[in-house]
């Protein structure tokens, strides 16, 4: 699911009312390389994870959390912190308290379609128009395979509208939901990563139509009931006998419990499940598809789960690389794959270490106050403690550093973007800036540590022809500059998506200082527009116009008045769905295509304006000095001997008016060109 920060508080919780520790249990993980590191123990995680995370829901305003450890073939370690409900009082238990781990969902949905590769039923190669009751039309020569929506490269854009509902009702069948947002694909298939809820919930779909059970039931028989798992669905709203254990979701505890949250494409994010539940699916991969020591506990052979776990596409070899729906995320010199997921209110993560047999999820209830990551921050404090690994010592600077900073700076945007639709606009504000430093090294505006600062990354090989690999200094991780299939220059860093070079017709620095412009200029001839009436009614004077020419002034201005209207109501939108992903709903339509009206009146409305500006430059000097004539001649000599003076002011306020008039058609054509290339000159609904 998107990941979406809230700023958010939470109530004191520290006191140690409402924790609900899990049974002890005896398990022991493997001993770590590091024999200097606290051992894995049910002792020695109650009492730094009892000192970390009620610090953080105190800290960050998070009404509850949910943490569950397995190391060798055991649960090791599971306790509820905080409340699942916080207005009652009511604790986490990880045994039966539900939390909403938003696309960890995924997981379930790829080890669905393994199931059936397994059984022969499913071709990871094969086009997956196969397999539907629609289809996906052509592009690029290529079919899109299963490989590549579980590796998050069939080149969809993103698709935004009816992901999560605001509204309760009925939900769209699967289908139905698939069939009216298919979004256009703007990459070849199994080149660039860009990670798609919408591929996943086709891999869903898929499996509904091949197995003939319906998702939500596939998932209940073929994965929940053989691992034991008692606390999970994905059924929504839930079922009665499990609504009650559901913690409730909120932005900041403080701010109070929201409601229910109800995903259309609900194989990519809609599961609920406890703690408990989410340790044995853990267990069960970490076991190669059979939790040990549980025959009947079994979900893939060791070879389907192996293949799941391997990996598959990456972008460079010095670059974390999807697995077939897994993606890794090394860290402390250890191969770790895992998943993250995030609704509007929960926010989660799942990893698993292989060659060390140890699991670790950990769920929150909460969005936050938005200050940092508290998962991320927990889980790197984790590591640290039970697999400890040194620090690399900085790198030298290379004597290409500060001409390949330079090649490198500028702006980049992610390939995960709506490209072919409004919401284009979102994305474009969102690019990232690359900064060049003095010594070197370079910024990326996204990448920051948890400090919430920028990392400074300094480059550790070049590539010969531009910028190369780079390391952060005082982190871990990488990132490399290459050329993408589509010849852009590119930032490989994540397995889900890239960041590419912005043509400057489409950066943020052109786009935005042009949108600034051309509202300050239409804002400016719809200010001047009444002023300058009753500056001219205050000094008797007329406008030397014809009526017709009256009458098309009235027009342009009206149409200056619209375009201005149309950007506000855009402006509107887009602030709130930034927000609350829950607008991008079908409860937005009637905005939506009322903005789209006047965006499209005003377009039309841009010919007056034009007509205008040209005839302000039409008029002829003849036509000045009759007017002029006109306005002296009546005075005698006296006027007369004034005629020159006032005929260089009349002469300089009709040039001011013909600039004024040509300032308002550049910002009309402006307006025009913007709302045309950004997609909001249209009627299309779907996003």
């Amino acid at each position: 699911m998107p990941c979406l920060r809230f700023a958010l508080p939470v109530a004191a919780i520290l006191a140690g009312a409402g924790l609900a520790a899990a049974p002890p249990r005896p398990a022991r993980a493997p001993a770590v390389a590091n024999s200097n590191a606290p051992q894995l123990t049910a002792g020695d995680l109650a009492v730094f994870l009892d000192g970390i995370v009620p610090l953080q829901l105190q800290r960050d305003d998070i009404a509850g959390a949910a943490v569950a450890v397995v190391a060798g073939g055991k649960v090791l370690f599971e306790r509820g912190y905080g409340y699942a409900d916080y207005a009652k009082r009511i604790p986490v238990s990880p045994q039966t308290t539900l939390f909403r781990p938003g696309s960890i969902s995924k997981l379930f949905t790829w080890t669905s379609v393994m199931q059936l590769v397994q059984e022969g039923k499913l071709d990871l190669d094969a086009d997956v128009n196969q397999y539907l009751d629609f289809r996906i039309p052509s592009a690029f020569g290529r079919p899109i395979t299963l490989r590549d929506l579980m590796t998050h490269t069939p080149g969809f854009e993103e698709a935004d509208k009816d992901l999560i509902l605001i509204r309760p009702g009925p939900i769209p069948s699967l289908g139905a939901y698939l069939t009216a947002h298919l979004p256009r694909r703007i990459f070849p298939p199994g080149e660039i990563p860009a990670y798609s809820n919408y591929g996943a919930a086709l891999a869903g779909y898929i499996v509904q139509r091949v197995s003939g059970e319906p998702f939500a039931q596939y998932a209940a028989a073929h994965i929940f009931a053989p691992l034991g798992m008692t606390h999970s669905t994905f059924v929504q709203p839930l079922p009665a006998a499990l609504s009650p254990f559901m913690s409730q979701g909120y932005l900041r505890a403080s701010d109070g419990a929201k409601p229910y949250e109800l995903i259309a494409a609900y194989p990519a994010g809609a599961l609920a499940t406890s703690a408990d539940d989410i340790s044995r699916f853990m267990l069960a991969q970490l076991g190669l598809g059979q939790i040990p020591g549980e025959p009947k506990a079994t979900i893939l052979t060791p070879a389907t789960a192996r293949l799941m776990q391997t990996r598959q596409r990456g972008l460079a070899a010095a670059i974390p690389a999807m697995c077939l729906g897994f993606y890794e995320e090394p860290r402390n010199g250890l191969r770790i794959i895992g998943h993250g997921g995030d609704t509007i209110y929960f926010h989660s993560d799942l990893h698993l270490i292989p060659a060390a047999g140890v699991g670790f999820f950990v769920s929150y209830n909460s969005a936050g106050n938005g200050k940092g990551s508290p998962r991320t921050a927990l889980f790197r404090a984790f590591l640290d403690r039970y697999f400890p690994h040194p620090q690399p010592p900085a790198a030298a600077t290379l004597a290409t550093a500060a001409r390949d900073a330079r090649a490198a700076a500028g702006l980049y945007e992610s390939s995960r973007r709506a490209q072919t639709d409004l919401m284009s606009v979102l994305y474009m504000l969102g690019q990232v800036r690359v900064s060049a430093r003095r010594d070197g090294t370079i910024t990326v505006s996204a990448l920051r540590g948890l400090n919430g600062v920028p990392l400074r990354w300094r480059e550790v090989a070049s590539n010969g022809a531009g910028p190369g690999l780079y390391a952060p200094e005082r982190e871990q991780g990488h990132l490399v500059f290459l050329r993408d299939p589509t010849g852009r220059r590119a930032i490989a860093f994540s397995p889900i998506m890239e960041l590419q070079r912005v043509p400057w017709y489409r950066s943020v620095g052109f786009n935005l200082p042009l949108l600034f412009a051309l509202c300050a200029a239409l804002a400016l001839a719809v200010i001047f527009w009444p002023l300058g009436a009753l500056l001219r009614r205050h000094y008797r004077r007329r406008l030397e116009l014809s009526p017709g020419r009256r009458r098309l002034r009235l027009v342009a201005r009206l149409v200056c008045l619209l375009d201005l209207i149309a950007l506000a109501g855009w402006f509107q939108f887009f602030a709130g769905s930034s927000n609350n992903i829950g607008l991008m709903s079908e409860a937005s339509d009637g905005q939506v295509r009322l903005w789209q009206i006047l965006t499209l009146a005003g377009v039309i409305g841009t010919i007056f304006i034009l007509e205008y500006a040209v005839g302000s430059w039409m008029r002829t000097r003849a036509g000045v000095g009759a007017r002029l004539t006109a306005a002296v001649g009546a005075e005698g000599a006296a006027a007369s001997a004034a005629a020159p003076s006032a005929g260089a002011s009349f002469r300089l306020a009709w040039a001011w008016a013909r600039w004024g008039e040509t300032l308002i058609a550049l910002a009309a054509i402006a307006f025009v060109w913007f709302v045309a290339y950004w997609h909001l000159l249209g009627f299309g609904l779907s996003y």
